[in-house]
This record gives C-alpha cells, structure tokens and sequence, in this order.
C-alpha cells in the first residue's frame, strides 16, 4: 500500500532540531534575543524598514488592522477567496467587511472589480478605512495597479502574504511595503517556511512599527524614548494601549530563523514541482492558476482548475488513492457566519467560477520526483475515466 501525500507540510532537518534544541538550553524560552533576530533577518530578507513578530498569521492581521486604527463604524474590504482570517481581522476591529470579486484565471482580486466597486463606494460615501489584499498561492496581486486606485482615495493596504513568503513583484521581494502600509506573513507548517505557529507584520512606517510592538505585547513598553512618565527607574514599564498577547517565543524564532536560511532552496524547489505539472498537464484539458508576469510566485499552492463540475469527483478519486489535496478557498461569503443574499452571491462571478473548478495539488519541498508522477498519472486517469 503507497504511503499518503498531503497537499503540504513541513520540511525539519537536524539544523532546525539543534536550533530549537539550543533555544531550549538558553536562558531565555520567551522574550529573549531569538524574536529580535529573526525580526531583523526577515526585514532583511523582504527588504523593509521593519518587521514584527506575533504569535500567528491571524494575530499578525489583527494586529496590522488595528495599527491602522481600524474602529468600530469603518469598512474593511478583501478578496472574496481567501482563508476567513482574512475578514475575520477588521470583524475583530468591530468595523464591517465587504467582499471584492476575482479574477477566476489568478485567484487575485480583479482590478476591474475593485475599480467599480470604488466608484459605487465614492458615490455613497461608503468608502473603505483599508482593503486586505490577498496573494493568493504565493502568486502577488497587482500591486501598483491597486495602489494607484486606493491611495488618492485614503485608503490604507494590507497586504496578506501568508502564502507569498519568498515571492516577488516587480524585482522586489513580497513584504518590501512599497505599494502597502503593512504586509503580513504567517509560518504554519504548510507555509513557505515554518516556526511551527508564528506570524510577522513588516512596514516602512516607524509609528506603525511601534504600534505593533506594543499592541503584540499588552499594549506595553518598557522604552525610555516612549515613557509619558520621565526619568523612572529600569523596572519602570507602561501600558499605554489595550493590546493582546500575540508574542512568539524564542522557541519559536529560533525555528523560524533556521528555516529562513533555506528559504531559497524551498521556493526553487517548489517552483520546480509547480513547473512539472505545468508540463504534464499541458497535454490535457486542465490549466493552472495563471502567473503574474511581473512577478515570481512562491507557490505555496498549486492549484488546478478542473472543468466541467468534477472538482468533487476529482477530489474523492484523489482522496481513494491516498492522494490528499484541498479546495483554498470556499468563498468567504458561502461561510455561515459571513453569508449574503443569493442575489448578492451571484455577483461574484469570478469567485464562484473559481469555486466550482478550484482544486490544490500537493506540493511541498520534499515531495519526490516519483510522488509527483504518481499524483500526475492519478489525475489524469480519473479525468480520463
């Protein structure tokens, strides 16, 4: 019997073991040097002014939010195909949430659909605070496109990432903030690289940054430069806002930094197994996400549009053979808790035609050469079946 493949995970060597093991060892298991590292190594990597740690991708979202002053009565938008966290961030706020349709061809939310969706807004005076713009499978949105229509409008960006770690837009690593206030990373294990549960929030902006860090930590600071209480003794700390403890331990960033060492391996790798299927399902009636051409996407995913309403059947044959893939995502929307009209469901024609062929194929650094052809060969003889 072949043993399972699952559409992601992790990949641990012995470094990444010794780094935790020496973590463990050290003084400190929270609140020590590692965090402030692995800080600094990703803001390095990514090309940004700064970079925040947090506990998880979700908090990172939250955390960007309300650095951007998100408040009950604003309006947040983001993609109609995205994992719920996504909404759920500006929901957290108190504000509302919106949807913006797709592009069913990329996944990424359409220009011409947030271009409309402005106009109507400009017209009633509904304007959103902030849109979160989603990457979808590593592969990046068009920023400068976005940009260009939000911003002489106001409206902040924050860019979710959590699938695009490693990837890049323009010449220029996703995170940089160029076209954003705030991009926000997660490290799951399933992601580009993973600190077992973690996130990070980068900016350009120093005020953002120390919003974040404070409200990643009770709304604290222990800062002599930002103290409203002068001169007090080093035990001194204030708490100056209500924020969350959303901190990553050492443990934890001590992984992450491990693994970031080898973040370009991953990505080629993951690029090299995006591009076998390319090749092999050229051959058949099934096509790939398409790339944006002025980027390189991380692929954390690789998804597969199966026409002809068998996405299911698709799905359950895979599944027979041990084969595990995913649907990312169901529309936000469809969920109970976030559920419009279906009137208003059925102008998102880009995100239910994305709905009804979505299918992600597994990829993951260490997914052998003879893996993949088994999940190629199974594929393509229940289509043909």
């Amino acid at each position: 019997m072949s043993d399972p493949i699952y559409y992601g995970k992790q990949q641990i060597d012995q470094d990444d073991v010794q780094a935790v093991v020496d973590a463990l060892n050290s003084p400190f298991l929270t609140q020590g040097p590692q965090v402030a590292q692995f800080e600094q190594a990703l803001a390095n990597y990514v090309g940004s002014t700064h970079a925040i740690a947090c506990s998880n991708g979700t908090a990172a979202l939250h955390l960007a939010c309300l650095s951007l002053g998100v408040i009950s009565g604003d309006i947040v938008w983001t993609s109609a195909i995205s994992f719920v966290a996504s909404a759920n961030c500006a929901l957290y706020c108190g504000a509302s949430i919106s949807f913006i349709d797709i592009d069913a061809n990329t996944g990424n939310i359409s220009v011409a659909a947030l271009t409309k969706k402005l106009q109507q807004a400009k017209q009633i005076g509904s304007l959103p605070k902030v849109i979160v713009v989603v990457h979808l499978a590593g592969n990046s949105c068009d920023m400068q496109e976005i940009f260009k229509l939000c911003h002489p409008l106001g409206i902040n960006i924050i860019e979710d990432a959590c699938h695009a770690l490693g990837a890049s837009y323009q010449g220029k690593k996703i995170g940089n903030c160029q076209y954003s206030d705030c991009c926000v990373f997660s490290f799951h294990p399933v992601k580009s690289i993973t600190s077992a549960e973690g996130g990070m929030i980068t900016t350009n902006d120093p005020n953002t940054a120390k919003r974040l860090k404070q409200l990643a930590s009770h709304g604290i600071t222990k800062e002599p430069s930002e103290l409203q209480q002068a001169e007090q003794p080093s035990w001194y700390y204030e708490q100056q806002h209500l924020g969350y403890n959303y901190r990553l331990s050492d443990l934890h960033a001590a992984l992450g930094l491990s693994q970031l060492a080898k973040i370009d391996f991953f990505i080629e790798r993951r690029k090299q197994i995006f591009q076998n299927y390319q090749s092999a399902l050229t051959v058949s009636n099934l096509t790939l996400l398409e790339q944006n051409i002025e980027g390189e996407s991380a692929h954390h995913l690789v998804v597969v549009l199966i026409p002809n309403n068998k996405r299911d059947v698709v799905y359950q044959g895979l599944a027979d053979k041990k084969i595990h893939c995913q649907l990312h995502y169901m529309p936000i929307y469809r969920q109970p808790y976030h559920r419009i009209s279906d009137a208003a469901i059925n102008t998102f024609s880009g995100a239910e035609q994305y709905f009804a062929n979505a299918l992600s194929l597994p990829v993951y650094p260490d997914l052998s050469d003879q893996q993949q052809q088994r999940v190629i060969r199974s594929l393509l003889e229940i289509m043909n079946e």
